[in-house]
């Protein structure tokens, strides 16, 4: 690849693809495949659907009778399992490591297709036996380990809807996420390990249950060994029931309508109880293929590590479902990216061959906080790909991570896209020219706009609100019991023009590059100036001793609100007065005088959720002496 070109009003250098990351692309002209796409949508969605194995064909692309509770390939029988796992045990997949899987003490344990398959039918006897039935939700509260995965397409398998929820939830989290679903089932595991401790996920499932009378059974993995209170008739040990003969290791996978629900999963707001947001069997298939397919060349060879927790959206979409109907091969982690020591990343990308990894910023951020010397102790010559998710890039960490992780040779897939959108919506492809902290392009089929509050689109180079104007297969199709907020919330500022409000705000540049600053309320106002906390923290990480970065408003007297920012700084270094003078300053240079912090305060950790997410309100409300409110997202 090569740095020497530059664009004007960009203030970031061009990265162009290399002729070997061309020559093997799938999609070598963006442009080409994007028109085409945009130009006969219904037509492209049915090219890259007839891709994949259906019962039955569809009878309609999309149905829009109903805007915004759209439908796609309406009429047609299928179901997401018959395409990651049944169709690859037709042929020479059907021996291919599916899945290898590491824990963060060390243990190993790995899954062919046919494996998988295996596991996969038994479990779905097991939950039959348990009286589960197509269209009932269980609910799934287990660490980081194959069960997980195991649980989630057995539950597909067989018809049921799961909900995952995240391991790092607390109890009240739990107990509501279990309510608003009725589940009579739960998932989960005595444990899991997170740097070095046990995290006692029992005890609290078994707290939550009490204030869940809807729960008739708890299925329980056995990970960690430790004494676990396990009630009668109501608890059951997962490999106890492995054993018996309920757990057949033949099972049929159950036809599907294309809109019948696959899975719900809850995303929080700023404000009001959590969304359970429903994605369905047809459209979610295809687009979590395509994108995968298309964003990261996947070929037969790769080995696809998505370094991020089945428990959110992006470990449905790119650890569990898009990878296995590619036919890849997984790669997937239990533990902390720094536990015992800053290199255990490093580490398994050499052990296992990795050609591909896709984790956040914040763990990029957090692993360059312990210098080059420990990836470069490592051969990571297997890289070919990188990619980024979560929040928007700051460009000194996706240097970093190009130059240090990458050797200047893979190409950054930096993807935008939501729990509610199923799929990437806005990244480049490896053939895409690429700047340091822009998605790039819409993605196939994908029509994206940034406007004002009137929905009338901003200039070139200023911000706005990002909406996508046309719907798309992996689009959530309502809020589980709740249809009234999902139009609310998603699209009724814009109801007029039928577009998706994504609750981020964004601007384009003069080379039609998206630029995502940040969820709107993320924004600070300073004497009537908009700034977005991401455009600050990537001005504080820019300077050579800051690792990370957290910026907030907080009331100011004269500008309405005042910039106070928490800083890490990199590892062996201490901030004192007068580099908290020197780190204003900074930013006023970078950005401007209206951005210069009115306060620097050095920290050793930031609130964080376990995938990566800084959590602003809560420094807010500390900083005022508030109520912290939910902290069941934190990781520590």
């Amino acid at each position: 690849m090569t740095t020497d070109k530059k664009k004007k009003n960009t203030n970031d250098q061009w990265y162009h693809p290399s002729r070997d990351v061309i020559e093997k692309a799938i999609i070598k002209d963006y442009e080409k495949h994007y028109q085409k796409s945009i130009k006969d949508r219904e037509g492209y969605w049915a090219e890259e659907a007839s891709k994949l194995d259906w019962f039955e064909k569809w009878d309609t692309v999309l149905d829009s009778s109903k805007k915004p509770f759209y439908k796609w390939f309406v009429g047609g029988k299928i179901n997401i399992i018959q395409n990651a796992i049944d169709r690859h045990l037709k042929n020479w997949r059907r021996n291919k490591l599916a899945l290898i899987w590491e824990g963060e003490p060390g243990d190993l344990r790995t899954f062919s297709y046919h494996a998988l398959n295996r596991e996969v039918s038994k479990f779905g006897n097991v939950l039959k036996s348990m009286g589960v039935q197509k269209g009932d939700i269980v609910t799934i509260y287990m660490p980081q380990i194959p069960e997980l995965a195991i649980a989630m397409l057995a539950c597909a398998k067989i018809g049921a809807a799961h909900s995952v929820v995240y391991g790092g939830f607390s109890v009240e989290a739990l107990a509501e996420r279990i309510e608003d679903a009725d589940s009579r089932v739960l998932i989960t595991a005595d444990g899991g390990w997170r740097r070095g401790k046990i995290t006692d996920l029992k005890s609290i499932a078994n707290e939550a249950m009490k204030r869940s009378p809807t729960i008739e059974v708890c299925i329980t993995v056995k990970r960690t060994g430790q004494d676990v209170y396990m009630e009668n008739d109501r608890d059951f040990w997962y490999h106890d029931l492995m054993t018996l003969p309920i757990a057949s290791a033949k099972c049929e996978t159950e036809v599907m309508d294309a809109e019948d629900i696959l899975f719900i999963l809850y995303t929080s707001g700023t404000t009001g109880r959590p969304k359970g947001v429903v994605h369905t069997h047809g459209g979610y298939t295809v687009y979590t293929s395509t994108t995968h397919r298309y964003v990261f060349d996947i070929t037969d060879e790769d080995r696809w590590w998505c370094a991020a927790d089945p428990g959110w959206i992006t470990g449905h979409s790119y650890i569990v479902y898009g990878p296995l109907i590619n036919g890849a091969t997984i790669l997937m982690y239990e533990g902390a990216p720094n536990h015992p020591y800053p290199n255990r990343w490093w580490l398994m990308i050499e052990k296992y061959g990795v050609t591909i990894l896709y984790t956040s910023p914040t763990a990029i951020r957090g692993l360059m906080r312990f210098g080059e010397a420990w990836p470069n102790r490592h051969d990571l010559s297997s890289l070919r790909l990188l990619g980024s998710v979560g929040e928007p890039i700051n460009p000194e960490a996706w240097r970093w991570y190009y130059r240090v992780i990458g050797k200047e040779k893979c190409p950054i897939m930096d993807t935008w896209w939501q729990t509610e959108t199923g799929g990437f919506m806005i990244t480049p492809l490896p053939v895409t020219p690429l700047k340091p902290g822009s998605a790039t392009r819409p993605f196939f089929g994908n029509e994206v706009a940034v406007v004002d509050d009137k929905g009338k689109e901003v200039k070139r180079g200023e911000e706005g609100k990002l909406v996508i104007k046309t719907p798309w297969p992996g689009m959530a199709r309502t809020i589980h019991k709740d249809p009234e907020r999902f139009q609310e919330i998603y699209w009724k500022d814009y109801e007029k023009q039928g577009w998706y409000k994504a609750g981020d705000s964004a601007r384009i540049d003069e080379d039609g590059y998206i630029w995502i600053i940040g969820r709107i309320d993320d924004v600070i106002k300073v004497s009537g100036y908009r700034l977005g906390t991401a455009e600050i923290e990537s001005a504080l990480v820019s300077h050579p001793l800051v690792s990370e970065a957290a910026a907030i408003a907080l009331p100011h007297e004269l500008k309405g609100n005042a910039i106070h920012a928490f800083v890490i700084l990199k590892a062996g270094k201490s901030g004192d007065k007068q580099l908290g003078e020197e780190l204003k300053e900074h930013v006023s240079h970078e950005l401007g005088p209206i951005a210069r912090p009115e306060e620097i305060i050095f920290s050793d950790a930031l609130p964080k959720t376990r995938s990566g997410k800084i959590m602003r309100r809560v420094l807010k409300a500390r900083a005022l002496g508030q109520d912290e409110g939910d902290l069941t997202t934190l990781e520590e």
